[in-house]
């Protein structure tokens, strides 16, 4: 089930209608639309080379649509992806490069200032607020080498939020991390939801499930309902073949069924 078209942007971060994208003429996402409110807390769920990735670049502005339109907080891509904050999947620090976690969320604040510009004591403060919000603020002196993969995920969360973002985009944002950083990072998302925007991307439905508001499933095609709960139906259409829910006893959500599953039952 494909999500309407969109015809009211009143309140909407992201408006995207019938995108389609891909890569020297191979379509990876087709006919794309959906609606993301403010405060949303959108999870997009998928397999490997399904889009998700592709979808955020097209937000980001880094890959322009075949055919469709993005809008962002009511405007083209190009002025609207100022207020996205972007936290990829996986970011790479030379281990030897003597880095702290306080310079690397600093970093976030380079697109705010003129080349030269030396950094004042705004960007300092946002810094600061950024790494409290994460609950690192304690470590900024700590080389970021040192510290543990969920550390490092709360650093690249704060960094996105030095940029001062409406709308956060979220790549994987617990891959390989064990089940208590995942869950401490689940609990500090849904914090920041209260101010912002979330949409996140994962294969993951775990960590999908433990955080986000509502779910839809993206594989070159959008299976989205506006709604929490997710269905064998959509993951069948989005995987293209059944699909098996097994949980492993971390902290997650289990999706109500839907009412074509009772009439089943």
């Amino acid at each position: 089930m494909k999500h309407a078209d969109i015809t009211d942007t009143q309140l909407e971060a992201i408006a995207i209608q019938h995108l389609w994208a891909g890569y020297d003429h191979e379509m990876v996402l087709e006919d794309i639309n959906l609606s993301v409110k403010e405060l949303d807390f959108i999870g997009l769920i998928g397999p490997n080379g399904g889009g998700k990735t592709t979808l955020f670049k097209v937000l980001l502005g880094l890959l322009p649509p075949m055919r469709g339109e993005v809008r962002i907080m009511g405007m083209n891509v190009i002025k609207g992806r100022r207020y996205i904050g972007y936290v990829p999947q996986t970011v790479e620090f030379d281990r030897d490069f003597p880095i702290n976690v306080w310079d690397v969320v600093l970093l976030g604040r380079l697109g705010k200032r003129r080349l030269l510009q030396p950094y004042t004591a705004k960007d300092n403060k946002i810094v600061a607020e950024a790494l409290r919000s994460v609950e690192m603020l304690h470590l900024g002196d700590r080389p970021i080498s040192e510290l543990s993969g969920g550390q490092k995920k709360r650093v690249y969360i704060a960094r996105a939020l030095a940029t001062e973002p409406k709308i956060l985009l979220l790549d994987e944002p617990m891959a390989s991390l064990d089940p208590h950083a995942g869950s401490h990072i689940a609990e500090i998302l849904r914090q920041l939801n209260e101010r912002m925007t979330i949409l996140m991307i994962s294969h993951d439905i775990s960590a999908i499930a433990s955080c986000v508001k509502t779910v839809g499933c993206l594989n070159r095609q959008l299976f989205y309902h506006g709604e929490k709960q997710i269905t064998p139906q959509m993951l069948e259409l989005a995987y293209k073949c059944p699909v098996d829910l097994i949980a492993h006893g971390v902290p997650h959500r289990v999706f109500p069924n839907h009412a074509i599953e009772e009439e089943r039952q």
